[in-house]
């Protein structure tokens, strides 16, 4: 890093803020809450945790861990309101969480699953108030004896993916202690979100903010919407309808990625971008891919342990032009990755706010792809009992058109695609994935190879287009020419449309027509059996009616008797051709 990046990063301390009232909000958080405030009840910005409890389970003590959670951050008993037009945050008194106990014990087992399922969605999808909710509820599922799940929920303007681990690891050791009889064993925190949020708006200004901007500037100067071929046309408005599909990598292929990320001096993230964005290129034919992607934002010690929303988003541009090899593409994109994170510090809100792109309701400023990467670590959920295991949940919503989130558990590379459900289908998705990983694939087996010369078809895709479309043998009668296999069907429909170009189209009866009409006016020209006939016409109509009628003069009679004079002909059939091909 160079010495102008490290001054970048260079960002004092964050102390203490000696205002208690009117604390203003970090430029997340405005965002979030002029979005509440557009789209009141919106469940898109709510954060779930959930966790399978296995073994005896202490309720008072979750009850009181939780509350020790809200007493310990206040950024979980913050609100925000409106003073002059302008929000602010109001830090409240500590209070009980909100925590249902929904038992589904005594369920069948074979609707208890889907039971589970709804309930959890219900919760999930259950809107904060935020001029008066704490920014954390708790709902309980007890599903036996000694099995329950817990389920989690913060509004992202109080948290964010890093919160999420920092909640988990500190309700475990609170358990822990409480179920034992034990205090808390957890240190004061030495600042809280709103400290941050300070800071930010004292520290992001001046000259600070103009060098920020300028480089962000110049760097997303001229950028292009991605245009993905959607399975249906994009709404007007956009509705962040979403699901989720995944696929786990295999473990061989893996180990070769990461063997070509140390080979190339780059993390694993800068690799599996970089296919993303190859795969982005090769559906899009667009040269200039621009994504987002987190960041975590805590550059400072202090920060690393608060529940608040410190994430930040960069625009991370990759040029894919004159068909570079992957190696060289690696290069690329870990260029301009390094040269973002040394700009991190300029809030993507902020960005925005100053860029002024065009703003469409159908869809986010700036990009509308997302990759994610993350491996965050989990041994924090280990306790002896009961066990904490991590389980997956589904909100339904999707903030982008793609996310393509790349989680690391243990080793295990699993892929999993976020999607919006009112342009793609779950096949669509199936068959991106399938290609992202024979992507990979041709990658660490010759990582020389350009890009548009990287496979992407599966091999069941490769069989379905080499075989499966190719296999067009049909037993047909041997005594008929195609034209006349045509007439059969005009026999059948005659006003069914049979050919389409562009706006103007015609039935089978109407195509047959103009095909006698031709076959009659080459009879005239002396054309017959063994008499070759060429034929010059640019695609159209004409073209199809020239292919039928071309053939009919050799027969001593045709289905039409009309006498068509040749004036009514367009030019390109009625100019006599020598007989050639």
């Amino acid at each position: 890093m160079d010495s102008k990046g490290s001054e970048l990063m260079a960002a004092p301390r964050i102390p203490r803020r000696a205002n208690r009232e009117l604390i203003p909000l970090s430029f997340a958080q405005q965002r979030l809450w002029f979005l509440d405030q557009l789209e009141p009840n919106s469940p898109l910005y709510n954060v779930p945790t959930a966790v399978r409890l296995s073994g005896a389970l202490s309720v008072e003590a979750l009850q009181k861990s939780l509350d020790a959670i809200v007493v310990r951050h206040e950024a979980l008993r913050t609100v925000f309101v409106a003073v002059d037009g302008n929000p602010v945050q109001v830090i409240g008194e500590s209070r009980s969480v909100e925590f249902r106990v929904t038992d589904l014990s005594h369920q069948p087992v074979s609707e208890r699953a889907s039971e589970l399922q709804c309930l959890l969605k219900e919760q999930v999808r259950r809107p904060f108030n935020l001029s008066a909710d704490l920014m954390l509820r708790a709902s309980l599922v007890p599903l036996g004896d000694e099995e329950h799940l817990l389920l989690l929920v913060m509004h992202h303007i109080a948290s964010d993916g890093w919160s999420r681990g920092v909640l988990l690891r500190e309700i475990t050791a609170l358990y822990q202690a409480f179920s034992t009889g034990e205090s808390s064993p957890l240190p004061e925190l030495s600042i809280q979100y709103a400290d941050y949020a300070v800071w930010q708006r004292h520290w992001l200004q001046g000259e600070m903010l103009a060098r920020q901007l300028s480089y962000w500037k110049k760097q997303l100067s001229g950028i292009h919407l991605l245009e993905l071929s959607t399975d249906r046309p994009r709404p007007v408005i956009q509705t962040f309808r979403g699901a989720r599909q995944s696929l786990v990598l295999p473990k061989s292929l893996v180990d070769t990625l990461k063997q070509l990320s140390r080979c190339e001096g780059v993390t694993l993230f800068i690799t599996m971008l970089a296919a993303w964005q190859t795969l982005l290129h090769r559906y899009t034919g667009q040269q200039d891919i621009s994504i987002g992607t987190p960041i975590a934002g805590r550059n400072d010690v202090e920060t690393e342990g608060l529940i608040g929303v410190f994430v930040n988003t960069l625009v991370l541009r990759a040029d894919l032009s004159a068909d570079p090899t992957f190696r060289q593409l690696i290069a690329r994109v870990r260029t301009v990755a390094l040269e973002a994170y040394e700009h991190q510090d300029l809030p993507f809100e902020k960005l925005v706010e100053e860029l002024h792109p065009d703003r469409n309701q159908s869809h986010s400023p700036l990009f509308q792809v997302m990759f994610a990467f993350q491996n965050l670590p989990v041994e924090a959920l280990a306790l002896s009992r009961p066990t904490w295991s991590p389980v997956e949940v589904d909100s339904d919503t999707a903030k982008f058109d793609l996310t393509l989130l790349i989680e690391d558990p243990a080793g295990k590379l699993k892929a999993v695609l976020e999607y919006n459900t009112d342009l793609f289908d779950r096949d669509t998705i199936e068959r991106m994935l399938g290609h992202y990983q024979t992507l990979l694939e041709g990658i660490v087996e010759n990582p020389e190879r350009t890009i548009s010369k990287l496979p992407l078809l599966t091999e069941a895709e490769k069989h379905q287009l080499l075989v499966e479309w190719n296999d067009t043998k049909r037993e047909y009668p041997r005594d008929k020419c195609i034209h006349e296999f045509f007439e059969e069907q005009v026999e059948k429909s005659p006003d069914a449309v049979a050919v389409v170009f562009e706006d103007k189209q015609l039935t089978y009866q109407e195509l047959n027509g103009k095909a006698n009409q031709l076959a009659h006016y080459l009879r005239e020209q002396g054309v017959g059996p063994e008499v070759l006939v060429g034929i010059c016409v640019e695609r159209s109509l004409d073209m199809i009616v020239g292919l039928l009628g071309i053939p009919k003069p050799v027969e001593r009679t045709c289905h039409s008797t009309q006498n068509i004079p040749k004036s009514a002909w367009p030019s390109s059939l009625r100019t006599p051709r020598p007989p050639y091909f």
